[in-house]
């Protein structure tokens, strides 16, 4: 990568982390520079892994936790109870705005936000206050099913 555009994105990345108030640590700037260059949700695993040995659980956990409370990321439950994570688009302190469905691909096991389709409004009975609506639909990504278009049977 050139270092003209190595600075760019350590500038957008330090700019992220100060608009958030967040102090911009290594820790914090190397997480969120793998958020940034994923399409794709990523694990706990995955990132303690991606961000190598020089961040241990405990600091990556910390940081995970900091970036969902400033709107950075968001969480998205999986079946089997872990937790994915993936940038915000538009979100807050405190509230995240980030109701759109997501998609696991039971091939290659990738989970992607599907921004432009947004989960539906429910009508919960009286006296019921939803404070989040998350909807994963799980299939065959696009990716994937390219080669299932392609043969011909």
């Amino acid at each position: 990568m050139p270092a003209t555009t190595t600075r760019s994105a350590e500038a957008k990345i330090a700019d992220i982390l100060r608009r958030k108030n967040l102090s911009v640590t290594d820790s914090r700037k190397k997480i969120l520079s793998l958020f940034l260059q994923s399409a794709d949700a990523l694990a706990h695993g995955d990132i303690e892994k991606k961000a190598g040995e020089k961040f241990d659980r405990v600091t990556v956990y910390r940081t995970l936790q900091a970036f969902v409370e400033k709107g950075i990321v968001h969480t998205i439950p999986t079946i089997d109870n872990s937790i994915l994570y993936a940038l915000c688009k538009d979100c807050k302190e405190g509230h995240h705005h980030d109701e759109h469905v997501h998609f696991v691909c039971r091939n290659c096991n990738t989970t992607i936000c599907l921004d432009d389709i947004v989960s539906p409004r429910i009508d919960l009975p009286s006296g019921y206050k939803a404070e989040s609506v998350q909807v994963v639909i799980h299939g065959v990504c696009k990716n994937c099913n390219r080669g299932f278009e392609d043969r011909k049977d």
